[in-house]
């Protein structure tokens, strides 16, 4: 791994045993004071450039700092840089770049002694990252546990704002926490731009970016490398408030459920939106979804909102830290409360838009349609409060008059205006149209059942591979990922919205048997 193509003689004369003394005690000392000095140091010594290479951060030292590029490239093909020296030290790769009068044997010398320095320093460090993480792990519960200001003046008093957080599960985790760690270099110093914590929850790793409202993207590009190498499946939620840590915490857990291999990493906003949304008459849309989340408070809304868009009551319990029974008590409440029947699918696809409608002041300014945090957050609460006024605690859910409830909570039909719009009847068009009578039945019974193949396999009367291979054909037409819950939902609204039969079982055209012919 070493190459150079210098002489044997530098400008004060030949290398001798007392140069090489002197350079190991000018290490030395570089190395007692940091990482960075120590680069810095070998590179003044072979009178050129220095570059301590990462395979998943980069360059993790380098001196000077326009040397960066050059040293990774280095570090991964040596072939083209035949002038240069690679060691391996400390899980990474130095790289010395020496100038051409610079003596072979002082380049080696600086090389291997910088490369055992490096090796002390990444032992020492070693002994200490156990207490470290164990701190890390600490932090990120009390951010959890919702005492953002003890966790903040742990990690030394810093005006931090904003968290953003990563979830990552896979086999290779534990693996992937130790490199993780070793590309971030995470540090408590006081008074930083933003804090990296990391530690391992329940078996997934958890990364969380501490930053005071601006995110440059570092530790996600960190990420997306350590998720690629390890095959890991990850999750991203936020920037948000460092008091929602906890909402930004399940955000990333529903978001990983969406991740496949070919996206490793999935923002909680790119399933958190839905594309019909946007479509539809704000007005009258976030005033329906004010109606009918009014029974709910903020805790059971997005209780609902992390089960709809993880897909199953057992995925919701993960993302959420709660046992699968809770989940679904806090359902059956919800359904209660709804006066609707949860199990139906269109009415999960409506609960789901309804979640996501805006607030009725941001609808009525034109403020959009699509990007609101929740209808119940905040929708309604004026009314609520004027016809409640002095009565309750805020924040309790109010119910709404005998006799409204029945008709305000109905998830099974929007009101008319609503969907029943050109732009929507468009979008639905440019989703379904095209497929086939029986793709058009498989995948509106699949959708029935929740995306479960074995029970709608039986109502069709086909084999459940003949399902899978038909469900498969539709993705491909609708090129969209059936993975996914929200796109399940609106791919369900569209089929409904399209349809101008049935769309039963029973139309499924036959030709003999369970052979079914192309229409």
């Amino acid at each position: 791994m070493m190459g150079t193509g210098t002489t044997g003689h530098g400008p004060n004369g030949p290398w001798d045993a007392r140069d090489g003394r002197d350079t190991a005690s000018r290490l030395l000392r570089a190395a007692t004071g940091s990482g960075a000095r120590l680069i810095a140091e070998a590179a003044t010594l072979v009178q050129g450039w220095a570059v301590l290479a990462d395979p998943i951060a980069g360059a993790v030292y380098s001196a000077p700092a326009a040397a960066a590029a050059d040293g990774v490239h280095a570090a991964a093909a040596p072939q083209d840089h035949p002038y240069s020296v690679q060691l391996p030290a400390a899980g990474a790769v130095l790289v010395l770049a020496p100038a051409p009068a610079t003596p072979a044997e002082h380049t080696g010398h600086v090389a291997a002694t910088t490369a055992a320095l490096l090796e002390v320093r990444g032992q020492r460090a070693a002994e200490l990252r156990g207490e470290q993480m164990r701190l890390h792990t600490t932090l990120l519960r009390l951010l959890l546990a919702g005492h953002a200001d003890a966790a903040v003046d742990a990690l030394g008093g810093g005006a931090y704002t904003h968290v953003t957080v990563y979830r990552l599960t896979g086999e290779d985790t534990p693996a992937a926490h130790q490199v993780l760690w070793r590309a971030v270099r995470p540090t408590l110093a006081p008074h930083a731009d933003a804090c990296t914590l990391l530690g391992r929850l329940d078996g997934e790793l958890v990364v969380a970016e501490v930053h005071r409202g601006s995110d440059d993207g570092r530790i996600l590009r960190l990420v997306s490398r350590v998720c690629e190498r390890h095959g890991l499946l990850a999750g991203m939620a936020g920037p948000l408030p460092l008091a929602e840590m906890s909402t930004a915490y399940c955000d990333a857990a529903a978001a990983r459920h969406s991740a496949t291999p070919a996206h490793r990493i999935v923002p909680a906003d790119a399933i958190g939106a839905p594309r019909l949304a946007p479509l539809l008459p704000a007005a009258p849309y976030a005033r329906w979804a004010a109606a009918v989340l009014r029974p709910l408070d903020p805790a059971q809304q997005h209780l609902l909102l992390v089960w709809l868009r993880t897909g199953s009551k057992p995925s919701a319990a993960e993302a959420l830290g709660l046992s699968a029974g809770t989940v679904r008590a806090r359902i059956r409440e919800a359904a209660r409360l709804l006066d609707a029947d949860l199990e139906d699918a269109t009415v999960r696809a409506h609960l789901l838009l309804a979640l996501r409608a805006p607030a009725p002041a941001d609808a009525d300014s034109g403020s959009g349609s699509g990007s609101g945090s929740g209808a119940g957050s905040g929708s309604g609460a004026d009314e609520a409060d004027l016809r409640n006024a002095g009565s309750g605690s805020p924040g309790t859910p109010v119910p709404p008059p005998p006799g409204e409830a029945r008709l305000e909570a109905r998830l099974e039909a929007l009101p008319g205006g609503i969907l029943d719009t050109g732009a929507v009847r468009t979008w639905a068009g440019g989703l379904v149209d095209g497929l086939e009578p029986r793709l058009r039945i498989a995948l509106t019974c699949w959708l029935r059942h929740h995306a479960r193949t074995a029970p709608a396999a039986t109502e069709l009367h086909v084999h459940r591979t003949t399902l899978t291979t038909w469900l498969h054909q539709c993705a491909d037409h609708i090129a969209q990922n059936l993975a996914d819950a929200t796109v399940r939902a609106e791919i369900h609204l569209a089929l409904r919205i399209t349809r101008s039969g049935p769309d039963t079982p029973a139309d499924l055209p036959r030709r003999g048997g369970r052979t079914y012919r192309r229409a």
